[in-house]
């Protein structure tokens, strides 16, 4: 294997990493970690909780006094990642979500109702800063939203939580 080809390797696994810790993050409600994944000047299209063009401090802000008591699951898989530049890329993404919002909230995405399931893609933008991938810029389409009913169950609360620090041993 050329070193070249090493090197590609390792990238899309480390922007790979840093998609699994943006779902974590966002779903196990750790903001700072959150926003600690966006490079200065990253912008955002297509998300409920900012207005397009956000940058990463107004981004997080809105996803904080949106979900904060809220129930969220993100999934994302089947990457499709290419190299634009030296330090560059972009990629796309499947996900899968579920946000179920707290204290009689209704989403914009689903009015009158508790909550929602949605399907659709990632489209993102990464730049290498000081040795580190980041995200430059995230749009999120959506292909479908299915409401979760007023009368949907209530999640339970008695589970085990995450472990902030797992893998920092």
């Amino acid at each position: 294997m050329r070193a070249h080809d090493l090197e590609t390797l390792l990238a899309l696994e480390e922007i790979k990493r840093l998609k699994a810790a943006y779902c974590r993050y966002l779903d196990t409600k750790q903001w700072q970690r959150l926003r600690a994944l966006f490079a200065d000047g990253t912008v955002f299209e297509g998300f409920g909780s900012a207005p397009t063009g956000s940058n990463a401090d107004q981004f997080v802000a809105g996803i904080t006094a949106r979900l904060t008591d809220a129930v969220t699951i993100h999934h994302c898989h089947m990457p499709e990642i290419e190299f634009t530049a030296p330090g560059r890329a972009r990629g796309v993404w499947a996900m899968m979500d579920l946000v179920e919002l707290g204290g009689g909230r209704s989403p914009k995405e689903a009015p009158g109702r508790r909550g929602f399931h949605g399907l659709g893609h990632y489209e993102e933008e990464y730049r290498r800063d000081d040795g580190v991938w980041r995200f430059c810029f995230l749009r999120l389409t959506r292909l479908r939203i299915d409401p979760l009913p007023l009368d949907h169950p209530l999640p339970r609360t008695d589970l085990l939580p995450h472990s902030p620090d797992w893998l920092r041993g």
